[in-house]
């Protein structure tokens, strides 16, 4: 059930061979600029959230992938108005590619030991990452 005022976001650790893709967000962001990120992006009106989920890596990273049939690893409230559901995301078809370089000027793998360096947009994402490796 929608709540009303609150916006609702998905996201995806995509992780493979011990490593997770992160997206950089680009300095031009209005949030979040210049930070490493999960991808994922907004729920629109109406939408499931496993769906939203599919819609935006296809969007963001040209995979495929069926919306989950299982709950979140996560439901975080990152403000009082943000909530982000994220998913593990372990199979997925086609070549992972940043299909939106206007949000994300770049991508890329990450294992364990290089988490921790990086400047990412909420801790909590590190901590997401580390679980699923």
């Amino acid at each position: 059930m929608e709540q009303p005022g609150i916006h609702r976001v998905v996201a995806a650790v995509l992780h493979t061979d011990g490593r997770v893709l992160l997206c950089h967000r680009h300095p031009d962001r209005r949030w979040y600029p210049d930070v490493w990120d999960l991808p994922g992006g907004h729920v629109d009106t109406g939408e499931a959230p496993a769906v939203a989920l599919a819609r935006e890596l296809n969007e963001e990273l040209g995979i495929a992938v069926d919306p989950p049939t299982t709950g979140p690893i996560a439901v975080l409230r990152l403000a009082d108005d943000l909530e982000m559901s994220t998913w593990a995301i372990t199979t997925w078809n086609g070549q992972v590619t940043n299909c939106a370089p206007d949000e994300h000027d770049k991508i890329g793998w990450f294992d364990r030991s290089e988490l921790s360096r990086l400047r990412v947009a909420h801790l909590s994402i590190v901590d997401l990452c580390l679980s699923t490796l």
